[in-house]
């Protein structure tokens, strides 16, 4: 096909970013941008050029094979949040771990990584970049009996699934190293305190785990929680010692009441 001049592809380009905004379509696939030169009349053979000249100027970023993002600007519209990204990258989707406790205001330190909670069998795709726009994921799969404990949030002005406060903080205590480490997420554990959901949390680590019912019961019992609220992690059956940290060495005194070994620093000489 003969290539078609600047100036024409240029106004085509910048009609279909025009089209997508104005019905809020900062992610589109290439049959959708079909469809919108269909109704503006515009010739779907200069359409593979349009794209081509978008993503070179930086109006949009390809984030899947036939999946475009609105990565500048438009008048009415903001660039795609990268949250909103990764509900388009895969389904379902859910931002979690060390993203959500960022989000929920538990911890301090902003990951470099997206977050996301996905289901085992999902096909996920592999990190990548492009002009003006960094796009690097951390996908973590769960069974899907496991995908669970999410509420839906605002990004900027874009609605995205996300953890909820309990699950996030159960992520953390069986993933440690998908939210910074273990030191913080016993502290983001202490910064939720009073606003936690003891029965939605309790409900949610017996629904997981029993190793993280155990680490749940070890930390609640040491923030002062009644104990007799604690008596349904304390059944939850477990045949041998799992350690506080997932990620840390297996030394340490041992919790006979919480089956854990304490393999905190400072205790681990125990």
């Amino acid at each position: 096909m003969k290539a078609i001049e600047k100036p024409k592809r240029t106004l085509i380009g910048v009609e279909l970013v025009r089209l997508l905004a104005s019905e809020g379509n900062r992610i589109f696939t290439v049959a959708q941008a079909r469809a919108f030169c269909a109704r503006a009349n515009l010739k779907e053979e200069y359409l593979w050029e349009a794209l081509y000249h978008l993503r070179r100027t930086g109006w949009i970023v390809s984030i899947r094979r036939g999946l475009y993002a609105i990565s500048a600007p438009v008048p009415g519209l903001n660039p795609a949040h990268e949250f909103e990204i990764a509900m388009a990258l895969v389904s379902p989707a859910a931002i979690s771990h060390w993203s959500a406790l960022h989000y929920h205001g538990l911890t301090e330190q902003g990951p470099r990584k997206i977050f996301v909670l996905t289901t085992a069998g999902t096909s996920v795709p592999r990190p990548s970049k492009a002009k003006g726009y960094e796009m690097n994921y951390q996908f973590i799969q769960v069974k899907r009996e496991r995908f669970f404990g999410t509420e839906t949030v605002w990004a900027a002005d874009a609605r995205v699934l996300m953890t909820d406060p309990e699950r996030t903080l159960l992520d953390g205590l069986s993933r440690p190293q998908f939210c910074g480490d273990f030191a913080e997420v016993l502290h983001a554990c202490e910064a939720r305190s009073p606003r936690l959901d003891l029965d939605r949390i309790i409900n949610y680590a017996l629904r997981l785990d029993a190793a993280t019912a155990k680490r749940l019961g070890w930390v609640l019992e040491a923030q002062g929680v009644d104990p007799s609220r604690l008596e349904p992690l304390l059944r939850a059956p477990i045949r041998s010692y799992r350690t506080l940290d997932p990620c840390g060495p297996r030394q340490g005194p041992r919790n006979r009441r919480w089956m854990i070994q304490e393999n905190l620093p400072g205790r681990v000489a125990a």
